[in-house]
């Protein structure tokens, strides 16, 4: 396995991809209310993605149709977007975005509630945004690659939810999908070492019910088998020597991400 670090020059231009998607996937999630399309989010993100000189990363990767995935409800990831599905109240939306600008890529996730929604998808919401700020405060030279995972699964299982299995997070650099798959459980304390320099894209999913899903007949979209609920947040992080700085994190982020955390961490 080849985990590449990157060099200072290379992580500027990953956090000015990053930052990027951070700030159209803010502009996403403002979006959101009852009525609105899923296409609707799809069409503006390309549209920001553009006009800032970037081309999607999602779109017309192993013939995926569109800018952003829009997982709704029980959709686990990949959640293609469509004029036919409008929002509505109760539910709640994962919006998946990447874009390539300068050749180099950033990707981030959120679940966003469409107005009230019910304690179980508040609580679900709440519990998988934790787990994702366990997986990163593991981060740090010297921390082995499964530590994120057991962090995520621990804090997960312990509210008596369930990890996804079948889709993982990974490096990020010059291509959407590199060295080394990340997945979101397991024993902590195995796989290679974390070095100064390298990148990757944590996002743990986590279903109401059992792990289970199965992709559906457009060959993109999954799905919780038992159709519960399931949520999905993504950071893109870097190592440093001080333990790791959040790409996809805006300035205007840092102090809830600290409270998060636990700890000090440095927005891009």
């Amino acid at each position: 396995m080849s985990i590449v670090c990157r060099s200072q020059a290379e992580i500027d231009k990953l956090r000015r991809a990053n930052q990027l998607v951070a700030r159209v996937l803010a502009e996403l999630r403002a979006m959101v209310a009852v009525g609105v399309t899923t296409q609707d989010i799809d069409e503006v993100a390309e549209a920001r993605v553009r006009e800032a000189g970037a081309k999607p990363a999602f779109k017309g990767y192993h013939g995926y149709p569109a800018t952003v995935c829009t997982s709704v409800n029980e959709q686990v990831v990949h959640g293609i977007p469509s004029a036919s599905r409008s929002l509505e109240t109760g539910d709640i939306v994962s919006i998946d975005m990447g874009a390539v600008l300068d050749g180099y890529y950033g990707d981030c996730a959120v679940t966003v509630p469409v107005g009230p929604i019910s304690a179980e998808a508040a609580e679900l919401l709440r519990v998988t945004e934790e787990s994702l700020f366990r997986g990163i405060e593991t981060v740090k030279p010297g921390a082995r690659v499964s530590d994120i995972g057991a962090a995520v699964q621990q804090h997960v299982e312990a509210a008596g939810f369930s990890v996804v299995r079948e889709f993982v997070g990974h490096g990020i650099g010059t291509a959407l999908h590199e060295e080394p798959q990340i997945a979101n459980y397991g024993p902590a304390g195995r796989g290679p070492r974390l070095s100064e320099g390298m990148v990757f894209a944590i996002e743990p999913m986590v279903n109401a019910g059992t792990a289970d899903v199965k992709v559906l007949s457009d060959k993109w979209t999954a799905v919780t088998r038992d159709g519960r609920l399931s949520a999905h947040f993504e950071h893109t992080v870097v190592v440093t020597s001080q333990g790791c700085e959040i790409l996809t994190l805006l300035a205007g982020d840092a102090a809830r991400a600290k409270q998060l955390l636990g700890a000090a961490v440095r927005s891009a």
